[in-house]
């Protein structure tokens, strides 16, 4: 198995990383490749894409070839998760902001996100959340990250913090406003691998 990080900008090595922990954890055969042209996503099972600058990935994502391509991978049921950047760019409506930037969604996912919603880099910060579906807190990490305004039709908030959510599931998506990769605990790129 082969699961995809698309690898335009943002935290690739990092998403590489924890899911081939992931996959070792699982006991699962399979291992992690970048994604950079559209005839890398003819090999992969699952996809990540990462954080970054959400406008300048959409941007990439169209100049590569990739983003027709994901948009149909994502409708034809093949495992897609995206984290802070990916995050926004997966949901079918934005804020203003994404709208003045000209940001082009991908919009699978029946959720509205509001960009930078926690403020700028020095606001980063730690937090143990609960997520539906693991036993334990998952230590998330925020770094100028999104947050999910709103849901609809069959997307379902799977974590909060502070009563807004930031990740989000509908069907074979997953939406995080956080990075996963960086905590060093592959519980959420196993849940992605699992879908596959």
């Amino acid at each position: 198995m082969k699961a995809g990080v698309v690898s335009v900008q943002g935290a690739v090595p990092e998403h590489l990383s924890i899911l081939n922990a992931a996959f070792e954890k699982l006991g699962v055969s399979g291992k992690a490749v970048t994604v950079r042209r559209e005839k890398d996503l003819e090999s992969v099972h699952c996809l990540v894409i990462p954080g970054g600058e959400s406008t300048t990935i959409s941007r990439l994502l169209v100049r590569f070839g990739l983003f027709d391509r994901i948009v149909r991978m994502g409708r034809e049921g093949v495992p897609i998760m995206g984290t802070c950047a990916g995050c926004i760019l997966l949901a079918e409506e934005g804020d203003p902001e994404v709208e003045r930037t000209d940001t082009r969604l991908l919009r699978l996912i029946k959720m509205q996100v509001n960009r930078n919603a926690f403020g700028r880099q020095r606001e980063s910060f730690e937090a143990r959340l609960r997520v539906k579906g693991l036993d334990e807190p998952f230590p998330a990490v925020f770094i100028r990250a999104p947050v999910i305004t709103r849901v609809w039709g069959g997307c379902e908030p799977m974590a909060f913090w502070d009563d807004m959510a930031v990740m989000a599931k509908q069907d074979n998506l997953i939406a995080l406003a956080f990075h996963p990769e960086l905590a060093r605990d592959p519980r959420i790129h196993e849940m992605l691998i699992k879908m596959v």
